[in-house]
């Protein structure tokens, strides 16, 4: 896989700016903040992970960059309340990491995901001109950003879902964490059997709040997912961690 390839970062227009709405979410970071008793340093609690799930895209769309809402040069763009969602991977004592490849997934506002088995599930009711997959590297202070729609609920075979973003990091080509990320105060996590094996303080760490932004025409939204790593900078930068397990053999849930 080649990491660059369909990498290009959406510039928010008008006067917001990637900084400017990195910072609606440092003081959420600040809050999982935690003080280790005998050391010297604080360390982040770790992000819960999850399975990568059955609905990973069997095959890549067309278009694979940060901007979800349009595939490639079209006009049209997707149905949804368009989202900006951004955060930053970091270690467990708060390092930045660089170059993390950071994949999501989610369904369109219609709860289809770009699957060849969810699609033929839907037939033809689902939005063409959603992405449904995108990508970013992270830059130096380990942030990535997101242009897509707020999640909704979606069924398949038989179960229904509390709304989600999937979410993948990987380092030096291996796949070293997947995750999902939830709607903070969402009436269907409380029933959601994914989100329900979780700790309690494991379900802290993927809820977010999606806040509408000020003077948005369009009532679009921001998010803020910090991803916090079990190991070090370090670990990831020297090649360390080796023997990712492949995609198809994670617990597909």
């Amino acid at each position: 896989m080649t990491y660059n390839a369909g990498l290009k970062a959406y510039v928010p227009s008008r006067r917001r700016s990637l900084g400017g709405l990195m910072g609606i979410g440092f003081a959420a970071l600040s809050s999982r903040l935690l003080t280790v008793k005998g050391a010297y340093a604080e360390t982040l609690e770790p992000t819960g992970a999850s399975g990568e799930g059955p609905l990973y895209p069997d095959r890549m769309p067309l278009d694979t960059d940060n901007d979800l809402i349009l595939i490639n040069d079209a006009t049209t763009p997707s149905i949804g309340e368009i989202t900006h969602l951004t955060g930053r991977v970091l270690d467990h004592n708060g390092t930045p990491m660089r170059n993390a490849f950071v994949e999501i997934w989610q369904c369109d506002s219609a709860g289809v995901y770009r699957h060849s088995e969810h699609e033929k599930q839907a037939g033809d009711e689902y939005d063409k001109n959603f992405q449904g997959y995108g990508r970013f590297l992270t830059d130096t202070t380990g942030t990535y950003y997101f242009r897509t729609i707020k999640p909704v609920v979606y069924a398949f075979k038989g179960a229904n879902r509390t709304p989600h973003i999937h979410f993948a990091v990987s380092k030096n080509g291996v796949r070293i964490f997947t995750t999902e990320m939830n709607i903070k105060g969402h009436p269907l996590n409380k029933t959601d059997f994914v989100f329900n094996r979780r700790t309690e303080a494991e379900k802290k760490t993927v809820l977010v709040d999606f806040k509408p932004i000020p003077d948005s025409q369009i009532g679009a939204l921001s998010c803020t997912f910090d991803i916090v790593l079990g190991f070090t900078a370090n670990d990831m930068d020297s090649n360390a961690i080796k023997g990712g397990i492949a995609p198809s053999t994670w617990n597909r849930l």
